[in-house]
């Protein structure tokens, strides 16, 4: 039987098949998910901003720079193999201020994402960013498919 793990804004979770993580309500904040699929073992992570200025208060998993080294040490610490993860990345929406450059959150948190993987030596293999909808995301960890609901949209399996 499917058990559902739901995580919240700057919240984690690590599990193994046939359970299905979930997050809600991705608008600027972005979701990234790790799985190794020999081990059916996955991760995701609810980022809510780019970068912590060395002050996470608590909340690593908030910040891009701390929170995506963080999931990357739970699901090794599980026993997933670096080598086999798949990662993918869903969100960081332009919810405010669509002609004011300061207000993407969204596009900054995407950036940082790509930069914390980057620095990982992780690749992404699909990605489901930008616009101005937010989006509910479900990891399925018995096939690895990432399902990306937006409201009004057909769900997209990446």
């Amino acid at each position: 039987m499917q058990s559902r793990v739901i995580i919240g804004i700057a919240e984690l979770a690590v599990d193994i098949a046939p359970t299905i993580i979930v997050t809600l309500g991705l608008g600027s904040c972005v979701g990234v998910t790790m799985y190794d699929p020999k081990n059916k073992l996955g991760g995701m992570i609810h980022i809510m901003l780019a970068n912590s200025h060395g002050d996470t208060r608590g909340k690593p998993a908030k910040f891009a720079d701390t929170g995506i080294p963080l999931l990357l040490s739970k699901m090794l610490e599980r026993g997933a193999d670096k080598n086999n993860l798949i990662v993918k990345i869903a969100g960081g929406a332009r919810m405010f201020g669509n002609h004011v450059p300061a207000l993407n959150v969204g596009g900054k948190n995407v950036k940082a994402v790509k930069e914390a993987l980057s620095a990982l030596g992780l690749k992404i293999r699909a990605e489901d960013t930008g616009g101005n909808r937010g989006r509910t995301i479900e990891l399925f960890l018995e096939t690895g498919d990432l399902a990306v609901k937006v409201i009004g949209e057909d769900v997209k399996i990446i």
